[in-house]
């Protein structure tokens, strides 16, 4: 997959809590959000979840493609646009989401469109960090993440090089 030195794989369980303490941070900040932008396709599961934790009924998306071989972000890519009746007003009141912020060029795309959104992200690296405004857990940007959507039951190598386990 990628030539990142470090790996995270993320349970299904792992990311469903890490998507709800994204939602306790939020609820915190007690905005009641006009609409959820999701970023697809990371976006998707953490939007959900969120949206069913601070009562959003209406959810939208915005589709960008970066990775196009899940190795190399090539260029960006937006595929679908937000509605305009979001894009009123700057996007004040709506909340963006997305499972990972990593070089922030897609959040700075997505920004673009909504100025005024808020953004937030379970997972962020220091490189995409200034993009997003309320995060979860911060990783190395020679991290790669494996997210359980693109995971299966496997075997994982030891992290000491040459340990047989």
């Amino acid at each position: 997959m990628s030539t990142a030195e470090k790996s995270f794989p993320v349970s299904w369980d792992q990311f469903h809590r890490d998507a709800r303490a994204l939602a306790w941070r939020l609820a915190d900040q007690g905005t009641q959000w006009r609409a959820i932008v999701c970023i697809t396709r990371g976006g998707l599961v953490p939007a959900a979840i969120i949206a069913r934790e601070l009562g959003t009924r209406l959810i939208e998306t915005v589709c960008v493609a970066s990775y196009h071989d899940y190795e190399n972000q090539g260029e960006l890519k937006v595929i679908k646009e937000v509605s305009p009746t979001l894009t009123e007003g700057g996007g004040e009141g709506v909340l963006i989401v997305d499972d990972l912020t990593d070089t922030g060029k897609t959040a700075a795309v997505v920004r673009a469109m909504l100025p005024k959104a808020h953004f937030a992200a379970v997972y962020a690296k220091p490189k995409g960090r200034p993009m997003v405004d309320t995060f979860v857990t911060e990783v190395s940007q020679d991290t790669w993440i494996y997210f359980p959507w693109d995971l299966g039951l496997s075997f994982q190598a030891p992290i000491g090089k040459g340990s047989a386990g």
